[in-house]
């Protein structure tokens, strides 16, 4: 056996002799690995931006998205409240009785239409024809003693104090005349105005007390609607002079009524001030206590521009449309105003003539090519 130094030395030569052949093949390793490293990466960002380019020709070349578009037109655009509101008669006015006695006739019933100074009914007039007639004995033999003691005096057969006392009696009897006579005409029972009889609260034969009830008479050929005004809409009421109305009980026809008061005081409970229109009710269709439904317009612009309200649309935290042209949508910020029920005044940002999207717009971007299917000028045409 080779001892063991020879050993090791023959085992460092073998290798030494293995690292030295391995060299070329490690340097070409690292050169490969060199080359290749960059070359990957390059390949992978290639990669990506081939993968991006596809996306974007992906999405530039999908169907255009359908949309529908309203052309922009100047018209009448309101802001409308609609309050409740009940129908009063212009003039309700109860009949009562000014003399106590019996009912001898009664010439009315419900629904009786009477003038001014008709008889109602007529109070038993014997107690107080009687009355009457004494008064005025009593009044003409005053007036004759009068008479007497004035010639007297000019004799001077009787003093100035019986004189005196003589002309006292006239005007005292004078007056109780006057009195008697006012409470026999009394006893005809006639109508203070011109109207319709709503209630009759006498029978022939009854009884009356003073100020017992005869009849309720009702002026309904125009009529008072009355209407609560929340007080934030007070200053605006004051501003108009008309107002439409529909009476759902008469199958929501429509009606024309003009200012004619709006109370000073507010309704203690629910704060609301109340405004009285008057309407002419010539046939008499609208009977007091029906429920009328009021317009009261607020503002209006008579040559304005509106969107349906649900075409505005939120980008960049700014309120918008998209306007279409030659199929492009661009959005487009605007003012908003006042609602006039399912559209919204726009103050500023659209010009008559052109076109928004109000079908579509939900899905649609900025710079976005479109296909309008169909323009309206109104969104009741979406119905048709």
């Amino acid at each position: 056996m080779e001892p063991k130094p020879i050993q090791k030395k023959k085992f460092i030569r073998i290798f030494l002799r293995l690292v030295w052949k391995s060299i070329p093949i490690i340097t070409v390793a690292l050169v490969i690995a060199l080359v290749i490293f960059p070359l990957s990466k390059k390949i992978s960002a290639q990669k990506a931006d081939l993968a991006q380019k596809q996306s974007h020709r992906m999405k530039t070349a999908k169907a255009p998205t359908n949309v529908i578009t309203m052309k922009m037109i100047p018209d009448m655009v309101m802001e409308k409240i609609s309050l409740p509101g009940v129908a009063t008669p212009w003039i309700s006015l109860k009949v009562a009785a000014e003399v106590k006695g019996k009912i001898d006739i009664k010439k009315i019933g419900e629904g009786t239409r009477v003038q001014k100074q008709d008889i109602l009914a007529v109070i038993d007039k014997r107690d107080y024809q009687n009355n009457y007639d004494a008064a005025k004995a009593s009044y003409e033999t005053a007036l004759t003693t009068k008479d007497r003691f004035t010639a007297l005096s000019k004799k001077q057969f009787i003093t100035q104090s019986q004189l005196d006392d003589a002309s006292a009696n006239v005007k005292t009897s004078k007056a109780a005349m006057d009195t008697a006579k006012l409470n026999l005409s009394r006893c005809t029972i006639r109508s203070p105005m011109e109207g319709i009889v709503d209630r009759v609260y006498i029978e022939s034969g009854d009884f009356l007390g003073v100020g017992d009830p005869v009849a309720t008479i009702l002026q309904i050929d125009r009529l008072k609607i009355q209407v609560g005004i929340p007080e934030s809409d007070v200053a605006a009421v004051r501003k108009l002079s008309t107002f439409e109305m529909t009476i759902d009980a008469l199958g929501g026809q429509t009606y024309r009524g003009k200012y004619h008061y709006l109370f000073k005081t507010a309704d203690s409970m629910a704060r609301l001030y109340n405004l009285e229109i008057e309407v002419d009710n010539p046939g008499h269709e609208i009977l007091p206590g029906m429920f009328a439904r009021v317009s009261i317009v607020k503002n209006h612009d008579p040559k304005g521009l509106a969107v349906p309200i649900y075409s505005l649309v939120t980008l960049n935290k700014k309120t918008g449309v998209f306007v279409e042209k030659e199929n492009l949508v661009h959005f487009r910020p605007v003012t908003t105003g006042f609602l006039d029920g399912w559209k919204t005044q726009i103050q500023k940002g659209l010009f008559p003539g052109e076109k928004v999207v109000v079908v579509g717009h939900k899905i649609i971007e900025d710079g976005e090519t479109v296909h309008v299917t169909k323009t309206i000028l109104d969104m009741e045409e979406l119905t048709q």
